[in-house]
């Protein structure tokens, strides 16, 4: 399959409170809320949920092409994910802005409070689908990841146009986007991802019923946390499948899209829905064990024995052959 990943590209700046964010709100004041964590950590990274799900997909050995706008920071960034395997020849670079800046800081919970300066991101509405497509072909599948909210609804209206199936991953910038423009980018989605607070957002903004935002996609993928995850088809039961064990818990930054990597990596290979989200748990259970989004390592044979070890050897001979890790350091 031929798969493009329209979405952010950034500098993750990742820090690290000892304690609990909720021991620090008082019951009554959160109309005001004026506070200040000493946090013990900072690490700098690579991420950017479309570059993030596009490095996820190449790490399994597929190669994904990244549709984003970047910095005049680009260069080193550029290098790090076509050694990777990721085609980055169609990403826009601006002249005078600087690849976007994502802040976290994450507590002893997993609790997180972040904000996101979108840079050289706000000019991803230039970005024209057409030309790429004229020049590469017409893509199998285009994700639409957490981007700059015009060119996130304007991707989708290309794609309905010239009839290219598409996923819908708003994530974040449910927050920022207006009922309309969720209701613009959703609209015919063969794929929408969400997580359950995101999925309770989109709702309450649409002003949809549960029942009229899941007619307007053909499956709907639903992330639960620690929970799994829930994959709906219409016309078909009701996929729940667990999250793969960690082998510890350092930092949730970027699971989701690593999620995401891994259900359409299973796309891409025609599994069914069931493998895809097992494959796509995985992804996320290594990002989970790391500090970065994109620092997680494994060969194949170590991912086929902790993909058996949690989902079975029926899921493990499906899935043979298939993973192609491509980790160059």
């Amino acid at each position: 399959m031929k798969i493009a990943v329209a979405g952010s590209v950034g500098r993750d700046h990742l820090m690290t409170y000892t304690g609990k964010f909720t021991d620090s709100l008082v019951e009554g004041s959160l109309a005001k809320v004026s506070l200040s964590f000493l946090v013990d950590s900072l690490d700098i990274r690579r991420g950017g949920c479309g570059a993030n799900i596009a490095f996820g997909m190449a790490a399994l050995g597929l190669h994904p092409i990244l549709i984003a706008a970047v910095g005049k920071d680009w260069a080193d960034y550029d290098a790090w994910l076509s050694r990777h395997g990721v085609d980055t020849s169609h990403v826009l670079i601006s002249q005078a802005l600087f690849t976007a800046t994502f802040m976290v800081t994450t507590d002893d919970d997993l609790n997180q409070i972040a904000s996101f300066f979108p840079g050289a991101m706000s000019e991803a509405r230039l970005i024209e689908l057409g030309p790429i497509v004229d020049k590469v072909g017409k893509f199998d599948l285009l994700v639409i990841s957490p981007d700059d909210p015009e060119a996130m609804v304007r991707h989708s209206e290309t794609a309905r146009t010239m009839d290219i199936p598409f996923a819908a991953d708003p994530s974040q910038q449910l927050a920022r986007m207006s009922g309309e423009e969720i209701r613009l980018l959703i609209q015919g989605a063969k794929y929408l991802f969400l997580n359950e607070y995101e999925l309770a957002l989109a709702l309450q903004k649409t002003g949809w019923s549960d029942e009229e935002l899941f007619s307007r996609v053909e499956v709907r993928v639903i992330t639960l946390g620690s929970n799994g995850v829930r994959v709906e088809e219409h016309g078909q039961p009701t996929i729940h499948v667990d999250v793969a064990q960690e082998k510890a818990k350092v930092d949730p930054t970027g699971i989701g899209d690593n999620f995401r990597s891994g259900f359409i990596a299973g796309l891409s290979w025609g599994f069914n829905h069931e493998r895809c989200a097992q494959l796509g748990s995985m992804l996320a259970t290594y990002c989970l064990e790391t500090k970065g989004t994109q620092e997680y390592r494994f060969d194949e044979q170590e991912f086929m024995s902790r993909f058996e070890a949690a989902y079975g050897s029926e899921a493990r001979a499906d899935i043979e052959g298939k993973i192609q890790p491509r980790m160059v350091g």
